[in-house]
């Protein structure tokens, strides 16, 4: 595991929950090519409501027909390495918004072996 600290780059990318590359979820094939790449960590936000460069809205609300949600894929690193990751997202993203964030970690810990980890979160 590598110890991230200080400055970093937040790259967020946001697509639809439907949209897929070779029959499997966009946001999954993302975070497994992030994970390979060795970056320091993903999450994937599934949201409630929002609109793209279409200009139609997908919401979760009860008597929407949208099952296109929004989902927002976080990756947080050290710069060289968010940006070396970003021509494998050229290739993945058809549709959607790539954003990239200067950022500051303040605290990156994740699990030990056989350990547990206290509090919230997806990403280690």
């Amino acid at each position: 595991m590598s110890r991230l600290s200080g400055p970093a780059l937040r790259l967020t990318v946001l697509v639809g929950e439907s949209d897929t590359w070779h029959h499997r979820p966009l946001y999954s094939e993302i975070v497994h090519r992030a994970r390979a790449a060795g970056l320091a960590g993903a999450s994937v936000f599934r949201g409630i409501e929002g609109f793209g460069a279409s200009s139609l809205v997908h919401t979760a609300r009860l008597l929407s027909l949208s099952e296109d949600l929004p989902v927002a894929v976080l990756v947080v690193d050290e710069e060289e390495r968010v940006r070396a990751f970003l021509p494998q997202l050229e290739e993945l993203v058809a549709e959607g918004l790539v954003l990239l964030d200067r950022c500051e970690v303040v605290r990156y810990a994740g699990r030990g072996v056989g350990g547990s980890a206290s509090g919230a979160g997806g990403a280690e």
